[in-house]
């Protein structure tokens, strides 16, 4: 596979200059902490445009028209709600519970001048936000996502998810406990994955 650097990825995106440099200095703030904290698997650091930036990048355009609130559960490194952030979301609340990567994701967002709201809280214990749109990464599966984004979620929000191989047992086990209205994106970043979005989340 060929090396996917800042240049392919503005190739693949179209992003501004600008908006590169942004999520350049977030890349390098990533390789500067990784070694003191456990951000990303490691084997993928040498792939971080392509596993993890764009991976992040490509929900922006499945994201609901005119969406302003994100919150993203389970942060993390900040994929994909700090990329989402820098691409233009206008108001991000990141959640993750380990104090560590919330100084790392405070100390990203400060070097990519991205407005971002930074909650070091489980997310149980998060009072609920008015979100557009909830996201989350490599977290959980469906029906705990569910659980967790349906607090947050305005009656017209919906949560964009990406999802392994494993989706359709997912989806078939979730149905037991929920109605909604599930569309399928096929992944850009990795042949076997797909991008759930999911609207008109109601309780069975």
């Amino acid at each position: 596979m060929s090396l996917f650097d800042a240049a392919a990825f503005q190739a693949e995106t179209g992003v501004s200059r600008e908006t590169l440099d942004r999520l350049a200095a977030y890349e390098a703030t990533l390789r500067k902490w990784q070694p003191k904290i456990n951000l990303v698997g490691p084997s993928t650091l040498p792939d971080a445009w392509r596993r993890h930036f764009l991976d992040s990048a490509q929900l922006f355009p499945l994201l609901p028209e005119g969406a302003r609130v994100l919150v993203d559960l389970g942060s993390g490194a900040g994929f994909p709600g700090l990329v989402l952030a820098i691409l233009g979301v206008p108001e991000v609340h990141l959640v993750e519970s380990d104090s560590r990567k919330c100084a790392f994701l405070r100390e990203a967002a400060r070097v990519a001048g991205a407005p971002v709201t930074v909650h070091n809280k489980r997310i149980e214990a998060v009072p609920p936000i008015a979100a557009d749109v909830v996201t989350a990464r490599a977290l959980a599966p469906l029906n705990d996502l569910l659980n967790w984004a349906h607090p947050f979620l305005q009656d017209r929000g919906a949560a964009l998810f990406p999802k392994g191989q494993n989706v359709a047992d997912e989806l078939t086990d979730t149905t037991k406990y929920w109605k909604m209205r599930i569309e399928r994106f096929d992944s850009r970043t990795d042949p076997t994955g797909t991008i759930l979005r999911v609207s008109g989340i109601a309780r069975v």
